[in-house]
């Protein structure tokens, strides 16, 4: 089987790469590899994501696929008296996130291997974050809602981008399924970001 940014154990060969981002006005160094996903920077969807998600100080949150850390570890940033988690099936993903965490002193984060939900303890989340890997399959993306819905406190809300053409209509109505309220908040150059309530 060819590598895939959700595959779980990478084999491609390593292409480390080091940049500096600025993302809500703060400075970020990321280290990125090949076999994860964006591995060339910040990709737009993310970037839309991390302008529009609104974090309270003290918010609990979940970042579900998080790549090497650009939405999760900006969220902690602006979660300063909170604490984000942060889960990924990638390994070499979950490596990269500590290490970024590491580098930008970012530690109110919990970063773990998981697939989906499987390494979480109980535990409910203001809010969720997801770019969800579109490419792994609908029933992939789904199962990502149906969990959030489960984790998300009353009240809380999961915030997800997603373009129209890999799927935004289809998604929205599976939210709409799932959730109270579901608000496009913001749309760039065909991608969409959702707030998703519980009731």
């Amino acid at each position: 089987m060819s590598d895939h940014y959700y595959s779980s154990k990478p084999t491609v060969a390593h292409r480390r790469k080091t940049w500096e981002v600025v993302l809500r006005g703060q400075s970020y160094r990321f280290i990125s590899d090949a076999g994860v996903f964006a591995k060339e920077g910040v990709d737009f969807g993310s970037r839309t994501l991390i302008e529009a998600m609104e974090i309270a100080s003290d918010a609990k949150v979940l970042d579900v696929g998080c790549g090497y850390g650009p939405i999760g570890l900006t969220a902690a940033r602006l979660a300063t008296q909170g604490h984000v988690t942060m889960i990924d099936v990638n390994s070499r993903a979950v490596e990269l996130a500590r290490e970024n965490a590491a580098a930008n002193r970012i530690s109110n984060v919990t970063i773990l291997e998981s697939d989906l939900y499987a390494a979480l303890e109980e535990g409910r989340y203001d809010i969720v974050l997801t770019n969800p890997p579109i490419r792994a399959g609908k029933s992939t993306v789904h199962a990502i809602f149906e969990g959030a819905h489960e984790r998300l406190k009353p009240g809380g809300a999961l915030w997800i981008v997603i373009q129209k053409k890999q799927g935004a209509p289809s998604a929205k109505e599976k939210l709409e399924s799932l959730f109270a309220s579901v608000e496009e908040v913001a749309k760039d150059k065909g991608y969409r970001i959702f707030k998703a309530i519980k009731q």
